[in-house]
C-alpha cells in the first residue's frame, strides 16, 4: 500500500444528524496528524466529476450543531457500473486522493468496497437514522431521529387525549424496526408494529385498544414502522371495528432533520476521529463501528456479512408495557 497523504470525505445515502459532526471530526484528526483534506461533495457522484476542493479547519467551524450534512448528498447511476467507479478512482488521481472516508449506510458501504476492490484504500462510517447496520450496535443520526418521533408522539398524545381518539403513527426506519420498537416503549404506545414481526391486526391492535377502552382508556397511539407501511389502512380498520376515531400520521423526512443530540455529536466526533487513526496506523478497508460500548475497525467484508436482529426482549417489553 502506497503512503496515505491526501484523504478524502464524503457522505453518500440519507443524511442524518451528526454527518456534520462526523465530517468535522474527520477532517479536523486528519489535520491535526499532518494530513491533507479534501471535501467530495454530493457523494459518489461529486467523487466522479470532480466536485472536490480541500478543506482546512476553518471549513468545518460552526457546523457540529447542525443537521444534513455540508458536503451534500446525490444518487449516483453510473457509479453501480464497474466503469463508474474507475472513473471515480481515476478523478480520486487527478486530486491525489489516496484514501476516503464514507460516511453512510449500509449501500454506501458497497460503494466503497467497490472502490477498495480497484485499488483505493477506504474506511466508511456509520451514517444513517435507521439504525440497520449489522457490524454496529449504533448509527450516527438514530438518538436524535428518536429524539424526533418522540417529540412529534408527545404533541399528538395531547390532541389524541382532548378528542378521545386513536393516533396511528408511521416512522422511518427503512425495513427495520428499531426507532419503531423504542419510541413506542418510550412512548406509552398500545401497539407497536414492526417489520421484523408477522402481526395480526385483531390480535396485535384491535383487542388491545377495545381492552384499554374497556378499562375506562381515552386515547390509544399506535407506531407503525414504514417498512411495514399502511398507517392509513391501519387507522380506517380500528374506527371501522371499534368506533374509536382514529388518524394516521406519517411523519416522513421531519425524522432526518434537526441539531443532533449531544449522543449523536460525541458517537459522530468518536467516529470521525477513529476513521482517521486507522488510517494514520495503515489500517484501510474497514467500518468503524460501536461493538460493546468501544468504538472499533471492522473488515468491510465482515461488516457487510454482518446481520443484525431485532431484541426479543424489548418486543416483549413494549407488549407487557403496553397493558
Amino acid at each position: 500500500m502506497n503512503e496515505i497523504k491526501t484523504i478524502g470525505v464524503l457522505t453518500s445515502g440519507g443524511d442524518a444528524p451528526g454527518m456534520n459532526a462526523a465530517i468535522r471530526a474527520v477532517v479536523r484528526t486528519g489535520i491535526y496528524h499532518g494530513f491533507k483534506m479534501m471535501g467530495i461533495r454530493k457523494g459518489y457522484n461529486g467523487l466522479i466529476h470532480g466536485d472536490i476542493t480541500e478543506m482546512t479547519l476553518r471549513s468545518v467551524s460552526d457546523i457540529i450543531h447542525r443537521g444534513g450534512t455540508i458536503l451534500q448528498t446525490a444518487r449516483c447511476p453510473e457509479f453501480v457500473t464497474e466503469e463508474g467507479v474507475k472513473k471515480a478512482i481515476s478523478m480520486a488521481k487527478v486530486f491525489g486522493i489516496d484514501a476516503i472516508v464514507v460516511i453512510g449506510g449500509d449501500g454506501s458501504y458497497r460503494g466503497a468496497r467497490d472502490l477498495s476492490k480497484f485499488g483505493m484504500s477506504v474506511i466508511g462510517i456509520p451514517g444513517t437514522i435507521d439504525n440497520d447496520i449489522g457490524c454496529t450496535e449504533y448509527t450516527i443520526g438514530y438518538d436524535t431521529a428518536m429524539n424526533t418521533v418522540q417529540d412529534a408522539i408527545d404533541k399528538i398524545r395531547d390532541t389524541a387525549y382532548s378528542h378521545e381518539r386513536c393516533s396511528v403513527l408511521e416512522v422511518m426506519g427503512r425495513h427495520a424496526g428499531y426507532i419503531a420498537i423504542n419510541v413506542g416503549i418510550a412512548g406509552g404506545a398500545e401497539a407497536v408494529v414492526l417489520p421484523e414481526k408477522e402481526f395480526d391486526i385483531n390480535k396485535d391492535i384491535i383487542k388491545p385498544i377495545i381492552e384499554g377502552r374497556n378499562r375506562g382508556k381515552k386515547h390509544y397511539v399506535v407506531i407503525v414502522a414504514e417498512g411495514v407501511g399502511g398507517a392509513i389502512e391501519i387507522a380506517k380498520a380500528i374506527e371501522e371495528k371499534t368506533g374509536v376515531e382514529a388518524r394516521a400520521t406519517i411523519l416522513g423526512h421531519i425524522q432526518r432533520g434537526g441539531s443532533p443530540t449531544v449522543r449523536d455529536r460525541v458517537m459522530a466526533s468518536m467516529m470521525g476521529a477513529k476513521a482517521i487513526e486507522l488510517l494514520k496506523n495503515g489500517v484501510v478497508n474497514q467500518i468503524v463501528s460501536l461493538r460493546d460500548n468501544k468504538v472499533v475497525g471492522i473488515e468491510i467484508n465482515e461488516a457487510l456479512d454482518t446481520k443484525k436482529t431485532m431484541d426479543e426482549d424489548m418486543i416483549n417489553l413494549s407488549k407487557i408495557l403496553s397493558l
